[in-house]
Parts: C-alpha cells; sequence; structure tokens
C-alpha cells in the first residue's frame, strides 16, 4: 500500500503543477485560494470534491486517486472483519454486493460512479464486490489452464473496451460485465502460461500499469482544457491522442526505473536489516 501512496502523492505533484500552469484554463484563477488545500488532501487522500467544472472529483488534482482511496477502506475492512469470514459467508456477501451493482447501475444508467461528490456512495458498491470476489477467487484458489497464453485473455479484454455506450443497455452491460465476465478473465489470466516473450511483455505491463494509472488523468485535464479551448478536428486528435499515449507509458517507465525501483530497494534493505 505505501508503494501505491507514493504513487498518488506523484500524481498529486504533477496535478498540482498541471492546475497551477495550464495555459488553455482559468480554473486556476477561479480556485488559487484553495490549492495548498486541494493538494494536502489529494496526497493525504482526503475526498475534497470542489470543482465544479471537473464535475466535483473527489480528488481534483488527481482523480484515479478515488479508487485508490475505497482500497485503503476496503483493506483495512479485510484486516478487521473480512479475514475472518468463512467461505460460505462470502458467497452471500458476493450476491448482496452484485445486486447492490445492478442497482446502482440502473440508477445511474451505468458504473462510471465512485469518483465524484455527488456519486460517492457508487465507489462503496463497486469495491464491495470486486474485493470480496477477489478475495473468494483467491481463496478457492480457482484458475482455468489456458494453453495457448496470455494473448487470447489480451484480446478478450480489449474487446469489453470496444463496447460502446448506450443509454439503452448498459445499465445491465456494465455490471454483468463486472460480474460475470471479469472474474472470468481473473481465472483465465491467473492459469495462462508465458513464454520468454510474452512474460517480458507482462512483467514490463504489470511494472507501469499503477504507475500510469496514477499520473495519466492531470494530462487528460489539460487535454480537456485544449479541447475545450479550441476545438481540434479529428485528426489533430488523433495524433495528440497517439502522441500523449507514447508519452505516458515512457513517463510511468521512467517514474518505475528512478522512483519505485531505488524505494524498493532502500526498503528491502532495510527489511532485511531489521530482520537481522
Amino acid at each position: 500500500m505505501f508503494e501505491t501512496a507514493y504513487h498518488a502523492s506523484i500524481g498529486s505533484v504533477i496535478g498540482l503543477l498541471v492546475f497551477i500552469f495550464d495555459p488553455f484554463s482559468n480554473l486556476f484563477h477561479t480556485y488559487g485560494d484553495k490549492t495548498l488545500l486541494l493538494f494536502i488532501t489529494s496526497c493525504l487522500m482526503i475526498p475534497y470534491p470542489l470543482v465544479k467544472e471537473r464535475w466535483f472529483n473527489l480528488f481534483h488534482l488527481n482523480p484515479p486517486t478515488w479508487s485508490l482511496f475505497w482500497e485503503y477502506v476496503a483493506n483495512i475492512a479485510y484486516a478487521f472483519i473480512l479475514v475472518r469470514l468463512s467461505k460460505k459467508i462470502l458467497w452471500v456477501l458476493i450476491v448482496i454486493a452484485a445486486g447492490l451493482l445492478f442497482y446502482e447501475s440502473k440508477r445511474s444508467n451505468f458504473l462510471g460512479v465512485g469518483w465524484g461528490g455527488d456519486n460517492v456512495i457508487g465507489g462503496v458498491i463497486r469495491v464491495f464486490y470486486s474485493f470480496l470476489a477477489g478475495i473468494l477467487v483467491y481463496r478457492l484458489g480457482w484458475k482455468v489452464r489456458v494453453k495457448t497464453g496470455f494473448i487470447p485473455v489480451a484480446i478478450l479484454l480489449f474487446a469489453v473496451f470496444l463496447i460502446p455506450f448506450s443509454e439503452r443497455y448498459n445499465w445491465y452491460l456494465d455490471p454483468l460485465v463486472v460480474v460475470l465476465f471479469f472474474p472470468f478473465l481473473i481465472l483465465l489470466g491467473a492459469g495462462a502460461g508465458t513464454n520468454k516473450i510474452t512474460h517480458k511483455i507482462c512483467l514490463f505491463s504489470g511494472d507501469i500499469s499503477y504507475p500510469l494509472y496514477m499520473i495519466h488523468y492531470p494530462f487528460i485535464w489539460l487535454f480537456m482544457s485544449y479541447v475545450e479551448k479550441y476545438k481540434p478536428g479529428l485528426a489533430t486528435m488523433t495524433w495528440m491522442i497517439i502522441f500523449g499515449t507514447a508519452a505516458l507509458a515512457l513517463t510511468a517507465y521512467l517514474i518505475v526505473k528512478y522512483v519505485d525501483a531505488p524505494i524498493r530497494a532502500m526498503l528491502k534493505n532495510r527489511w532485511a536489516v531489521a530482520k537481522s
């Protein structure tokens, strides 16, 4: 959890710089007197839904922190309560959590909730199911052996991202994917084998995945400010998205190499000294 926390802090620093120096938006001039409070609450993961122009995100400087916040809550619940529950009780709770997912999705018309001041309860419901499902899958030791490797699993995951949004269908498609399809993908991924090449790809992707997740959104805000101001055409947006994605992946890699790895090594050495 310490690792995820400092990734969130790095994201907050980047978010602060983007907030102050964004050349396409005047949000800093509107909320400048609250900047220090925004930064402190973001680093300490204290929800502060202030900026209405950005839909009252719980953590405006680094919006993905909302999921880390609920992960901390879930881990505390696990340490004191969930670790003691039997598999039967977990099954009962998962059924209840799945029902709540469908309820929330019907109420909100989709499951993209939990990140803002006006939909914060959705975050509780989302983590309620996913965390419990992860615990149960781990305890049961379920795996689906995939002889073809991880690429078919990756294709199945990619296919989910191609599902278009529909106000008519998403209220039930979203929870169906979360309740049934995603756990199945976890089982496939746990049982998928890799060769030398795909193993390196998986390691690299895994290493940069969380840093990438925790730093990308300030640049989304920057991109959004640009689009709101200049309203670029599709061709311009296409090359900007391609370049921006590559730049973000590179930034995440640099964080892994020059921040994550040294801190891991330091903590490992201190742990070894403490044990000796």
